[in-house]
C-alpha cells in the first residue's frame, strides 16, 4: 500500500478522515510511500505547531515518534535516488498539458512505480488525476 504524506499525517494528528485512514493503515501488510515523506510530514506537523492544534512539545514528540516508526520499518521509505529523479522527470514529460502537478507529488508517482505499487493513497485530487495516466489508481477515503 502505498501512502502519499497526507496519509501518513492522519495516523498521527486528527483530521478529517484519520480514523478511517488509521483502520486502513492497521489493516496493510505493507506500508510504502517516498522518502520525501520525512520533510513533507514534518513540515506538517510544524504547521499544526504554528497554526496552535498542536503545541510545540507535541510537534517535536511527533517528529521524534514519525522518525522512529520510519528507522522502524513501520513506513518503507523509498530512496529519492537518482534513478527514481530520472523517472518522475520522464513521468512529468509524458502528462498531457492539462495534468496540473506539482514536484513532490510527481515524486510520489515515480516512487509508487518504482515500488511496483498499484494504487496509491491521496487526498490530493491532482494527484489523483496524474495518478491514472501512470497506471496507478487512485484511492482515498
Amino acid at each position: 500500500m502505498y501512502l502519499d504524506s497526507a496519509y501518513i499525517v492522519k495516523y498521527y494528528v486528527n483530521e478529517p478522515d484519520a480514523d478511517a485512514a488509521r483502520r486502513v493503515i492497521r489493516k496493510a501488510s505493507h506500508i510504502c510511500s517516498s522518502a520525501l515523506a520525512r520533510i513533507e510530514v514534518t513540515c506538517v506537523f510544524h504547521r499544526h505547531v504554528r497554526e496552535g492544534s498542536l503545541t510545540p512539545a507535541q510537534g517535536y514528540e511527533l517528529i521524534d515518534l514519525f522518525h522512529a516508526h520510519a528507522d522502524a520499518g513501520l513506513w518503507s521509505l523509498i530512496p529519492v535516488s537518482d534513478g527514481v529523479l530520472r523517472a518522475t522527470s520522464t513521468l512529468i514529460r509524458g502528462l498531457p498539458r492539462s495534468v496540473p502537478l506539482r514536484a513532490g507529488d510527481a515524486i510520489h508517482l515515480a516512487s509508487a512505480l518504482e515500488a511496483r505499487e498499484t494504487e496509491i493513497w491521496t487526498t490530493d485530487r491532482h494527484l489523483l488525476a496524474a495518478a491514472a495516466y501512470v497506471g496507478l489508481s487512485g484511492c482515498r477515503m
